[in-house]
């Protein structure tokens, strides 16, 4: 193999390497954005359960009457 095919194998590896890091790179960022998105929703429900109980609702584990 002369050098003007190693440099095309080794620029065809290249190219695939850096599709592969933009994919990645893509992926942790989307990851990240879900991360965000269910973090807030968790402290709005530990906000909502801690107003419940600070107004005096409590749930109640009181079987319903058809049983």
């Amino acid at each position: 193999m002369d050098n003007d095919e190693r440099f095309v194998a080794i620029e065809i590896k290249l190219a695939h390497q850096e599709h592969l890091v933009e994919s990645l790179n893509d992926t942790v960022y989307q990851q990240a954005r879900r991360l965000e998105q269910l973090e807030g929703i968790v402290q709005h429900l530990a906000e909502h359960i801690r107003n419940n109980a600070q107004s005096g609702q409590q749930i109640s584990n009181d079987k319903p009457p058809h049983y």
